[in-house]
């Protein structure tokens, strides 16, 4: 009987594309819901970066346009410009500073909200120098400076705007980056030619309070603002930092211009400050989602197994059959798919049980009607070859051989009979074929020689009967081309067969006689050599049976391919009744 394979319900496999639209449901709906926090988040932060660059963009150009308007009023006024070019006594200077230098540079301090730096520098060497705040700190209050052109004289800055027609800028100077302050720069001159340099107008502020402050920014959270020149790409002013994340590019990047200006604020914001409320909600959608599927899940295999019990009565119903009973039937209440298939299973086993008779054991008798056909073709082959070669000899008048040759075939046909049995041990087929070679010898003179090398392991197995003498008696028809020839035969066990060998040094075979041999009789032999081979295939099957291999001039091996250790069944085939 064979061995029953293990399966998977119809109703569990049913069971994996289930779960896997449940599974891809929840991850869809999972990720749809989280694309969405997360584009919402987004949005809400970005916004609220953008809003808070306006509101810097705004403060920003409003100072600036303060400060411009106040180098426009130096610009335009004439006492003021007048009083710069002022040569006279000591005190004619005193007093045109006292009236009208000073003032106008002081009003600007007292009115612009922030601290600023206002400088002054002039060529006129008569004016009062004003030194003001040390220049390499911070600003810490408003000031005021009168300084002689030549402090600058050797500036980068002065030469580059001395020697082009650039005006009215904004710049960062001398101590401006190390200190983050931003300068606007104003040639003075004079109001009669508006050629004539009289002077240039400085007005420096902290960039921090050009931004106003920075509670919209949330810095300590990795966030970068910057000030920066379009033109250059040269970074004017910054705070926050430029974290690891935004280092390598996994940032947000927002830009706002600076109308009337070359300047862009920039903020860098890290993807981890727009997305850092998602990963709670994340969880809490994986988790929902997990516990979706595990309901679904458990929901899944209720159903499986309520609606798996009818499929699996019949699976055993099937079994039933394979293991040959047919007396089996099975009934389902209702009127479903499972009723009708019951129903037409009970009507096959009836068939089944009818038919068995008239087609199993009518096939088994006719395999056996197509063996005992074969094996009784082997013997009158043999006993026409034989009886020939003895009426040979009785007319030459060779009475003894003649009686050694009558004996050795009884021996011969009495080892074939074996009481009717179809299958022989090896070690009494080998006795056959020995019986066989002794006749041969008494024909042959003992003009060959035959080593016979079989493992002791196989002698006592079964093995269909007359399977060896056929061969060896075609070395003596076909192979045999000198005074002498070799015949060995082997056997082994190889893994669960028996391997048994015929092998001779005669004139060999072409592969067009192999191929006209294997398929019948022929001018070259081969009577023999398909009838053992279908023989061995009809009671062995496909896997086994013949192969020859032969080379012309160089001899032949016929090797016999048999199952080891199998017994005769004939009697439980034979004695099968319905």
């Amino acid at each position: 009987m064979p061995k029953l394979k293990k399966y998977m319900p119809f109703t569990y496999k049913m069971m994996i594309p289930y779960l896997l639209l449940v599974l891809l449901t929840d991850v869809i709906i999972g990720y749809i819901s989280y694309s969405m926090l997360t584009d919402s988040r987004t949005e809400m932060a970005e916004s609220n970066i953008r809003t808070g660059m306006g509101q810097a963009r705004n403060n920003i150009r409003y100072q600036m346009d303060e400060i411009q308007r106040m180098s426009d009023n130096l610009f335009s006024s004439q006492p003021f410009q007048r009083a710069l070019e002022l040569k006279g006594t000591p005190f004619e200077i005193y007093l045109a500073m006292l009236d009208e230098i000073v003032p106008q540079i002081t009003a600007p301090l007292q009115l612009f909200g922030n601290k600023i730096r206002f400088m002054l520098y002039t060529p006129n060497s008569d004016l009062n120098i004003v030194s003001g705040d040390n220049l390499d700190e911070p600003i810490h209050d408003s000031d005021y400076y009168i300084l002689p052109l030549a402090d600058i004289a050797g500036s980068e800055w002065y030469h580059s705007l001395k020697d082009s027609k650039r005006d009215n800028l904004w710049l960062q100077i001398d101590t401006d980056q190390k200190l983050d302050n931003l300068s606007h720069v104003r040639r003075l001159v004079n109001f009669s030619d508006y050629k004539t340099v009289i002077g240039y107008v400085r007005i420096t502020v902290s960039l921090e309070d050009l931004f106003g402050g920075f509670d919209t920014f949330p810095l300590e959270e990795g966030i970068t603002l910057r000030l920066v020149e379009e033109t250059t790409g040269n970074i004017l002013f910054q705070r926050g930092r430029v974290n690891d994340a935004a280092a390598d590019g996994d940032f947000l990047s927002l830009h706002e211009k600076i109308p009337g200006s070359s300047f862009v604020i920039e903020s860098l914001v890290p993807y981890t400050y727009l997305t850092k409320d998602a990963g709670r909600l994340r969880r809490v959608i994986v988790a929902v989602c997990a516990l979706s599927f595990l309901v679904m899940t458990v929901i899944g295999f209720v159903v499986a197994r309520l609606s798996g019990r009818k499929m699996s009565r019949i699976v055993g119903l099937v079994r039933s059959f394979q293991e040959g009973n047919f007396q089996k039937r099975i009934r389902f209440s209702g009127n479903d798919e499972f009723v009708q298939i019951a129903d037409s299973f009970n009507v096959m086993a009836t068939h089944i049980q009818e038919l068995i008779n008239s087609v199993y054991v009518q096939g088994i008798q006719k395999k056996q009607a197509e063996l005992e056909a074969l094996q009784a073709q082997i013997n009158p082959h043999f006993l026409y070859n034989t009886l020939s070669t003895i009426s040979s000899l009785a007319n030459l008048g060779e009475i003894e051989k003649v009686t050694g040759m009558v004996q050795g075939l009884s021996r011969f046909y009495r080892l074939t009979l074996n009481q009717g049995n179809v299958y022989i041990e090896l070690e009494k087929e080998l006795e056959q074929v020995a019986t066989y070679l002794e006749i041969q010898r008494v024909k042959y003179a003992d003009a060959f020689t035959v080593y016979v090398d079989v493992e002791q392991e196989i002698l006592h197995m079964q093995v269909i009967k007359l399977v060896l003498q056929p061969f060896v008696e075609n070395v003596f028809k076909h192979a045999w081309f000198g005074e002498t020839i070799a015949i060995r035969l082997t056997g082994r066990q190889v893994g669960n067969n028996i391997e048994l060998k015929i092998i001779d040094n005669g004139i060999g075979m072409r592969p067009e006689d192999m191929k006209r041999m294997m398929q019948g009789p022929s001018q070259a032999g081969g009577y023999g050599v398909k009838n053992v081979n279908e023989r061995i295939k009809l009671r062995y099957g496909d896997d086994y049976g013949v192969t020859i291999a032969s080379f012309f001039g160089a001899g032949t091996t016929v090797q016999l391919l048999l199952p080891a250790g199998m017994k005769d069944n004939e009697e439980m085939d034979e004695g099968f009744a319905p």
